[in-house]
């Protein structure tokens, strides 16, 4: 991988392979990522995005893969490197589907048009099964899009953790009486994604709202839907995500 060539340039350039991260984490910022992997030609090689989206195990360089280390986004251009567990697992949902029959009167042709994680979870949500998942009849959607975190402290083991303007997404979020909803919606199976796409927005929308935070993972495969809900023990702590329930749906319009 190029970000196997690259990363282990930066780690050299910047004594990151002598650093003991048991004592701290390494911080790191755009411009001396940029600055480490100028001379590269390819743009995967370079581009400071592309080599700073790690969004599971499997896509961080072998060094980090080796040192047991995850990437964390801490300011607009300022990373931490940062030793533990930086992922979740999205375990498979066993079993047959729940049969979910559409809260519409009509059938929706217009969702059979395309392949996009937005138009399923937006027809999941139009069909009410978000809603019913949720137990929440109330539920409107009122969030989407890139939004930046205020500034918030958490800890990753005994690591404190200071962030300030993220800049954060979530596929959709729903508001309620008494409750938000957030979700993370994926296009393909999924065995783990980073904790921080649930927990970023999560501690956000903790300082914005009184009201209590909810979180989904929300996938497609062919014609079943499927939605894991997390929680975290304790909202200071990254580590304490937690499976709270998951079921699987085939959606069918009454009139099918």
């Amino acid at each position: 991988m190029a970000n196997d060539k690259s990363w282990k340039k930066i780690f050299t350039d910047y004594g990151i392979d002598k650093h003991d991260f048991t004592l701290s984490p390494f911080e790191i910022s755009a411009k001396e990522i940029k600055k480490a992997c100028q001379d590269f030609t390819q743009t995967g090689e370079k581009e400071v995005r592309i080599l700073c989206k790690q969004d599971s195990r499997s896509d961080r360089p072998q060094v980090f893969i080796d040192k047991g280390l995850f990437l964390l986004p801490v300011k607009n251009g300022l990373y931490k490197i940062i030793q533990g567990e930086g992922y979740v697992d999205i375990p498979d949902i066993t079993g047959s589907p729940i049969g979910y029959t559409s809260k519409l009167d009509f059938k929706l042709d217009s969702s059979m048009v395309g392949n996009s994680e937005m138009q399923h979870l937006d027809f999941a949500y139009a069909s009410s099964l978000i809603r019913t998942f949720m137990n929440d009849d109330s539920l409107v959607l009122t969030i989407r899009g890139r939004k930046f975190t205020p500034e918030f402290s958490f800890f990753v083991g005994s690591h404190q953790i200071q962030t300030q303007s993220v800049q954060t997404e979530v596929d959709a979020g729903y508001e309620g009486k008494d409750k938000i909803v957030l979700v993370e919606a994926k296009n393909s199976k999924t065995t783990n994604t980073i904790i921080r796409q649930l927990f970023y927005p999560y501690k956000q929308w903790k300082l914005h709202s009184k009201k209590d935070v909810f979180l989904l993972f929300f996938e497609k495969r062919k014609d079943t839907f499927f939605i894991w809900q997390y929680g975290f023990k304790d909202e200071n702590d990254y580590n304490s995500i937690q499976l709270i329930k998951s079921s699987s749906y085939k959606i069918s319009s009454p009139n099918a």
